[in-house]
């Protein structure tokens, strides 16, 4: 789990504070900002380092030790220009990796444009779910199925790699079951489980979504 990697969310509606508080339940550093001091004091509870501050502001910026930052969530619902401008000074901060929220396809190219590592539309894709993403060591994408199911694509770690299916057991040891193997951008369902796998390959699997924590 990625827990010793910094992070800053900008913004504490509805997705930011949801992005805030799973990092933050996960033992992650998160510093969460908002301009609303009313939403600071709502949520300072939950997340530990809570600030009310001005995100577009350069100095501000300076002051919260964004350039020390590994990865900043933007998540503001002022519009996009406040977008853009938080974007660009985390940017030139020298932030690790910068995740935006956007509305549209056009505000996506236009942050991306801008500097953005990674633009996200809510709509597809929960706070939960990127905290999580961002959290899981070796976890490409993990997919919510229901409360109690997920499904998620994994690297082939050092430990897998040379070993068949069979060989691993997954099924067994973790309670997880292989639906498929991602190979040179091909998805091979029903994959043969005496092949040995490779740093190359990717898994999709499915579990218990206590069954996936206990893998990562």
């Amino acid at each position: 789990m990625n827990k010793d990697r910094s992070y800053a969310v900008f913004g504490l509606g509805r997705y930011g504070r949801a992005v805030a508080k799973e990092l933050a339940a996960a033992g992650a550093d998160v510093l969460a900002v908002d301009i609303d001091e009313n939403i600071v004091n709502a949520v300072a509870s939950e997340i530990p380092f809570c600030k009310c501050a001005d995100v577009t502001d350069p100095d501000v910026i300076k002051r919260l030790g964004i350039a020390d930052i590994d990865v900043v969530i933007i998540a503001m619902a002022a519009g996009l220009e406040t977008s853009v401008m938080a974007t660009m000074l985390c940017k030139e901060a020298g932030a690790g990796q910068v995740i935006v929220k956007c509305s549209n396809e056009i505000n996506c190219r236009i942050l991306s444009r801008v500097g953005a590592d990674r633009v996200v539309v809510p709509e597809n894709e929960s706070g939960i779910r990127m905290a999580r993403n961002l959290l899981s060591s070796g976890i490409m994408e993990y997919i919510e199925l229901s409360d109690s199911l997920s499904m998620v694509e994994l690297h082939v770690n050092e430990k897998w790699r040379g070993k068949s299916l069979i060989e691993l057991d997954l099924r067994r040891k973790y309670s997880i079951n292989v639906v498929a193997i991602i190979s040179n951008d091909e998805v091979h369902v029903s994959p043969d489980p005496e092949m040995p796998l490779s740093d190359s390959m990717r898994l999709i699997v499915i579990g218990e979504s206590a069954s996936i924590e206990r893998l990562k």
